[in-house]
């Protein structure tokens, strides 16, 4: 039977994921986390693995299990992970299909946006948060707060919108932010939501990456815009790729050659 590695770190993973386990294949969805295995049900053919691996341990399970196609579906700011899944695919010589989530628009048009900055990374929206005032809904996830410490006022000023978790609270807790300042909720998130939220906090700055449709973004762009807070779109790493329905026509291609 035609065997599949899915990296599936995204909502379009885990769309590729219930599409292949319909078909006549026999699936691995790797997903990060415990959390991220609950998002996905295994299945007769889709085997579920929870764990974050490094590039020799992407190696060895494509080895051991002699997969003959893998699928990167993880999130588009994951770059080293990419890299690393990149790697191990040329060095066990297995063809690789990497699933790009579609940006809610170009960046040109991302520019476009009334109270939006840019920034090529975290490092810069930090230094850019160094130089003004006010309270910041940071909606990039837990992993990324550090890198914000620097920042004046970091404790009073920082709003982190995480993940549920008690490893993930606790890392917040640790790093010195607020009980009362961590709002610890499972989007997606709706424009209401995403409003009342920076009207409560009286946020001024709202960090974000863009995410595209799946991520929210339009719902937080405009929730921005109507509430004058100034919007920091960290930019997407530069890569090539496919959208989740081109990989969907390439794998049924291919699965209908296998047979």
């Amino acid at each position: 039977m035609y065997k599949l590695l899915l990296f599936a770190g995204t909502t379009e993973g885990r769309e590729l994921a219930e599409y292949l386990a319909g078909c006549k294949v026999q699936v691995t969805a790797c997903v990060a986390t415990e959390y991220g295995e609950t998002l996905i049900s295994p299945q007769t053919n889709l085997t579920v693995h929870a764990g974050r691996m490094d590039r020799q341990q992407m190696q060895q399970l494509i080895q051991q299990e002699g997969f003959d196609l893998v699928i990167d579906a993880t999130h588009p700011y994951a770059a080293v992970v990419t890299q690393n899944i990149a790697a191990a695919c040329a060095q066990t010589d297995v063809p690789l299909y990497r699933c790009l989530r579609e940006s809610e628009q170009g960046q040109d048009e991302l520019e476009g946006y009334p109270h939006l900055l840019m920034a090529q990374d975290t490092e810069q929206a930090a230094h850019l948060l160094e130089e003004i005032e006010g309270n910041i809904l940071l909606t990039t996830g837990s992993k990324e707060l550090p890198a914000y410490r620097q920042v004046k006022g970091f404790a009073e000023r920082f709003y982190p919108r995480v993940l549920p978790l008690a490893n993930v609270v606790e890392s917040c807790l640790a790093l010195g932010i607020p009980a009362a300042h961590l709002i610890a909720m499972q989007g997606p998130f709706s424009y209401a939501l995403n409003r009342a939220l920076l009207e409560q906090f009286h946020i001024r700055f709202l960090v974000t990456k863009d995410g595209g449709a799946a991520g929210g973004f339009a719902e937080k762009a405009q929730a921005a815009e109507d509430t004058g807070a100034q919007l920091i779109v960290l930019r997407r790493p530069a890569e090539q790729g496919e959208t989740a329905e081109q990989i969907l026509t390439r794998c049924k291609e291919v699965l209908a050659w296998s047979h």
